[in-house]
This record gives structure tokens, sequence and C-alpha cells, in this order.
């Protein structure tokens, strides 16, 4: 097999998140679910954005979050993902490939306008979320570069991106270049929603063996497995795949591999601003040490260290030198 020119490529929604801070009772009065991720129509995002108070723009999507993380901690990433013609389009094309991360993805004419998510952030840094994917779900399948996907070691699949058929295809045509190619496929479950609408097929992809490293929190590990026991959802899953991540907010991460298993507690912290990016960034350092070699436990940690970089400010890309903070870290 040939030396991979890229670490990890992954496929995600490409959306600017929309920032600003809010009382819960707001969250109340506009009908939305505390903590929760909706996804909205034109209309109702422009309902939310007028009710926002002042805001801050911030490049953002899941798979783009976890490639900023894996960049700063020195990985060589690509990205594909779909915006729009317009200002947010300009701001994410410019903040992805400013992170050092190749993006070729044209920019698709007319409407609907690139993808935003409206972010409400209560007082305690709890964030309740509304997306309005817009171009993102867009994605044709022509805008897969096999040969890109084959050239790096682990392709990285954002759930999220299930949904609509064409992006859903794409995501296909890559596990099957990825494949051929013999490299990594991970894939993030995104949200407990997801496996609500699309279960069968995220359930069908691990049972085939499409999937290498999957990523998950606790509630979706019981949404996927329906067995609402922590120990029981990774007695079931983990046994289907290479290596199992399973986080758990406040109380840490579970990793399997093979008869492996490694646990680690989330990393202190002064004070949580926005949890937007956890998750994301969690990966990103559990991945930056997969393709390192680290083992198991330490992926855990690295991953550990990134999501508290990212709940201690907001907006879902690292601010701080990840590099530097993993080396007072770990030596």
């Amino acid at each position: 097999m040939t030396q991979p020119s890229y670490d990890v490529i992954a496929i995600g929604n490409a959306i600017v998140d929309v920032m600003a801070p809010c009382a819960d009772e707001l969250v109340a009065e506009l009908g939305m679910v505390r903590g929760g991720m909706a996804l909205v129509d034109a209309e109702r995002a422009t309902e939310l954005y007028a009710a926002m108070g002042p805001a801050r723009e911030i490049s953002g999507g899941s798979a783009a979050n976890t490639l900023a993380g894996l960049s700063a901690l020195g990985a060589r990433c690509a990205f594909v993902g779909q915006v729009a013609t317009d200002e947010l389009g300009e701001i994410f094309a410019h903040d992805i490939r400013a992170a050092g991360i190749d993006y070729a993805t044209p920019p698709r004419a007319g409407d609907p306008p690139t993808g935003r998510c409206l972010i409400f952030v209560s007082p305690d840094g709890q964030r309740t979320m509304n997306t309005f994917l817009g171009a993102s779900h867009f994605l044709p399948v022509a805008a897969l570069d096999a040969d890109a996907v084959a050239d790096a070691s682990v392709l990285y699949l954002e759930g999220y991106m299930w949904d609509p058929p064409g992006p859903r295809q794409v995501m296909r045509n890559a596990i099957a270049a990825a494949r051929a190619a013999g490299r990594t496929v991970a894939f993030t479950t995104s949200e407990v929603f997801m496996i609500d609408l699309y279960g069968a097929d995220f359930r069908a992809l691990i049972d085939e063996g499409a999937i290498d490293i999957l990523f998950c929190n606790h509630h979706e590990l019981a949404a996927l497995t329906g067995e609402e026991d922590f120990e029981a959802g990774l007695a079931s899953l983990a046994p289907k795949l290479e290596i199992l991540v399973a986080t758990r907010s406040a109380d840490g991460a579970v990793a399997i591999a093979g008869g492996e298993r490694a646990e680690v507690l989330a990393e202190p912290i002064e004070q949580v601003v926005d949890t937007t990016g956890a998750g994301d960034l969690f990966a990103a350092g559990f991945l930056s040490g997969h393709v390192r070699g680290e083992n198991l436990k330490r992926c855990l940690e690295m991953g550990a260290v990134a999501a508290a970089e990212v709940i201690s400010h907001y907006g879902a890309r690292p601010e701080a030198d990840l590099k530097a903070l993993m080396k007072k870290r770990f030596g």
C-alpha cells in the first residue's frame, strides 16, 4: 500500500455557526428544546436570527470542526462539502483553507444559500442549535474525488450528511473508494435524531463491515443498540467494529478495540463556556493519535484534551495551540 498524502479526508456539512448568548427563558419562549439540535427551514432560521442578541459568525460543521482540530495538531487533511456563492460561503472557504485544510469543492450558484447553524448559548455553556443546512445538502456526486479518498489514511464521515440522497450517495461512493484502497473508514453518528431516522442504514453499514471506527455518545449508543444500559450497549456493538469510541460528557469516554478497553475521565477546566464542538474535537484528538500510531488510552486522552479546549470558549474550532496543550499534558 502506498503512503497516503492525507491523514484524514472528511465529508460533511459546510456551514457557518452564528452564536449568541441567551437566557434560558428565551429558549423556552422560542419553543426550542434546551441543549437540543433541530433542523429548520429558511423561514424559521430567519425568525430565530431576528430573536438573537449580538452574534458571532464562526465557521462550523461537525466534520469540518474535526479537521480543524486535526490540522492544528499537525495532520494533513482535506474536506469535501458544499457552500453557495454568497458571503457565508466565502467565509467558510476562507476559514477552512486558512486552517491548512485542502478544500476543492466548487461553490454552488443560486439558492439555497450557504448553510448556517443558529446557536443559543445558555449561561452555563449549554448550546441549543438550530441548523439550516442550505447548500450543504446539494453536494453532488461529481464533487467526490475518489483518488483523493484513496490517498487518505482515514475517511471520516459525518452522520448528519446521511439525510439527503445526493450526499448519501457521495458517502457510499467514498466508502467504496476507501475500501478498494485498503483505507480506514471512520463514522460519527452525529445525533440521536439521525439514528431515529436512519438507524437501519447505520446498523447495516456496521454489519457489512463498512465502518472501522465508530464515534458516538452514550445517548446515541443507546439509540443505535436499543440498550439503555451503557455497558450492555458497548457489549452489543463493540464486536462489530475495529474500534468503538463512546463519549459520556463530563464522565469521560470509553474505547474498545478487539479485546482491549481503555477509559478516560473528562479533562478538568475552570469553566464550561460553550459545549459546541466538544464531540467534534474529541474525535480530532483521538484520530490525531490514531494516525500517529498511539495506543488506545493515549488516543482517548488526546481526545479529552482537545474537547476540553473547545468547551472553554465560544465556537467549535480550537483557539489555543493544541500542540502546546498536548505537549504540556503528555510531555
